[in-house]
């Protein structure tokens, strides 16, 4: 983080703290919100009023911009507490880096690094009591920002709102999950923003996942919006395969570049393995699976963390995956990112982010 901070940060403090009604040991994901949240305003072309207060309801206009023009955008990043009780948040500069580029597709100031980062690491040192010790929890952090201007009309907003959210969770998959390949529907074009975190992206894939539910998958399988021919990610989550003895993680700007989907990869490399960022085909994928040479297959992202996929429906078949017992890769970097996280093995990358 930068040495020189130029945006005071006022505390105002919870009167009423509600952790002692959490209960750790039964989290659901995104359903328990911690005591405060970081809020900052855009006016005139600058940032002002970068304030931690109490967690509650923001005010806003019916006309305000992004309720009609859909400028809003957002993160995912994961806090972790260490054994010996120290937090630490898993490579935010990285989330910082994306948020700042979906802001420029959408039109939307960047946020500097002293409110993303330090904004950030002075609200957990608030709710430190917040991130939870017990084994698989972790804080949720959401970071995101909203266009407020009160008018109509199709013109970038004139003003923002920056706030920052934390949920202790739990998993938010708690087992291996399937997968429908998407032939009809799409989430994103060449062009478009299917690289931005940004919500439109995820208003458009809840009627086809509904659809995908009712077939019996968890998830869906985006394909690309021209043929419907090559892989793209999953609906929560980038995609991972081991295709013989290569890593290799479907590529372009029409699919997010996750945070866990680079340092996979990045480990992939350095464990030896020969990783590719490529296109990856349907078929090239289906005739793997049946041939024996796709030998895992897993989501990877800050929620998913890596969830392996058990079968992919296409085209009205089931396709199994081996079983998750043998899948030598996959279970060593989940198992390697949670002792990482957690603290209980030296970070050799200066990956984790000490609060």
């Amino acid at each position: 983080m930068s040495e020189t901070n130029t945006y005071l940060i006022r505390v105002e403090p919870t009167k009423q703290s509600r952790l002692s009604q959490v209960d750790f040991n039964n989290l659901k994901f995104g359903q328990i919100m911690s005591d405060h949240m970081l809020v900052a305003n855009y006016e005139d072309g600058a940032w002002t009023d970068v304030s931690i207060v109490p967690y509650g309801d923001l005010t806003i206009s019916p006309s305000m911009s992004a309720l009609h023009y859909g400028q809003s955008i957002f993160e995912g990043v994961k806090g972790y507490k260490f054994p010996d009780g120290t937090v630490s948040i898993f490579r935010p500069d990285k989330n910082w880096e994306r948020f700042n580029k979906s802001a420029a597709r959408l039109q939307m100031p960047e946020v500097p690094e002293e409110i993303f980062m330090g904004g950030l690491k002075e609200l957990l040192q608030v709710d430190e009591a917040w991130v939870p010790s017990v084994e698989g929890t972790s804080l949720y952090i959401r970071p995101f920002m909203f266009a407020t201007e009160a008018a109509l009309g199709v013109h970038p907003s004139a003003s923002y709102k920056f706030v920052i959210i934390t949920c202790p969770v739990g998993a938010y998959y708690s087992k291996p999950i399937s997968l429908k390949v998407e032939t009809y529907y799409t989430r994103a074009a060449d062009g478009g923003v299917g690289f931005s975190k940004n919500a439109g992206n995820y208003a458009l894939s809840l009627y086809p996942t509904q659809l995908a539910n009712q077939e019996g998958y968890d998830q869906i399988m985006w394909t690309d919006a021209a043929e419907h021919k090559y892989i793209e990610e999953a609906g929560t989550a980038n995609l991972i395969f081991r295709i013989g003895d290569t890593i290799i993680t479907p590529h372009g700007d029409t699919i997010l570049h996750g945070v866990t989907r680079r340092t996979i990869m990045e480990l992939a490399e350095k464990w030896g393995f020969k990783a590719e960022q490529r296109k990856v085909s349907v078929q090239e994928l289906i005739d793997g699976i049946k041939n024996g040479s796709v030998s895992e297959a897993f989501a990877a992202g800050t929620a998913a963390t890596v969830t392996h996929i058990s079968k992919i429906g296409f085209e009205g078949q089931d396709y199994d995956l081996p079983p998750v017992e043998g899948r030598e890769f996959s279970n060593k970097v989940l198992d390697y990112l949670n002792q990482l996280r957690y603290g209980k093995i030296e970070d050799p990358f200066g990956w984790n982010f000490i609060v």
